[in-house]
């Protein structure tokens, strides 16, 4: 038993290599902008064209990294309710975050060649096996009791596996709304917010 113990990855430090791994990712999308090439002798008009013409590339960006934050925030929110963990649930987590930085890559390739509707499907399947993953985190700790807060009722136990899944579903919708415009199934995606707040609120304690 002692030395079981002592084979263990404490919590704290997976979630550690997880923000390390977040913040890389952010940054590697916010180098993924290419600034232009702007010659001294441009006059105002010509130099605020030029930083106009960048609008495309950060609002990308910014969609980018809003889901990335929401990633963020979910995973520190699942974690919270982890006391203990798992050699299955480790490698889960080393998982999610490669496809965490795929999210990155996926972001590089939405600024260059965001025309192309293969890229947006191919960003849209990475952002779903990465909700699938964290998802699966979590199904794996709540089956397992003796991994999550004891204090938990089984209402919240449902409420953090539906929201769980509800990144993912969102994602795998988004690609049959891109075949009719790929803008609107981006924005798509921020219909996550007020899902999962729609699950908060269905599967919030009642007073008997």
């Amino acid at each position: 038993m002692h030395k079981h113990t002592h084979n263990k990855i404490r919590l704290e430090h997976i979630t550690s290599f997880g923000d390390a791994v977040f913040a890389f990712a952010i940054t590697f999308m916010a180098l993924s902008i290419e600034i232009p090439n702007i010659p001294n002798n441009l006059t105002e008009p010509e130099v605020a064209d030029k930083l106009v013409q960048l609008l495309p590339q950060f609002e990308i960006y910014l969609i980018s990294f809003i889901i990335v934050g929401i990633f963020w925030i979910k995973y520190h929110q699942v974690f919270n309710q982890i006391e203990d963990s798992h050699s299955i649930m480790v490698w889960l987590n080393l998982i999610f975050l490669f496809f965490i930085t795929l999210v990155s890559f996926a972001t590089a390739l939405e600024i260059n060649y965001g025309l192309y509707h293969s890229v947006f499907i191919v960003y849209a399947i990475i952002l779903t096996a990465t909700g699938a993953l964290l998802a699966l985190i979590w199904l794996h700790a709540s089956k397992n009791k003796m991994l999550i807060d004891k204090n938990m009722s089984e209402r919240q136990i449902k409420s953090f596996s539906v929201q769980s899944i509800i990144p993912s579903l969102v994602f795998i919708s988004s690609i049959g709304i891109s075949f009719i415009d790929i803008q609107v199934a981006q924005y798509f995606w921020l219909v996550i917010f007020p899902a999962q707040l729609f699950v908060r609120r269905k599967f919030a304690p009642t007073d008997d």
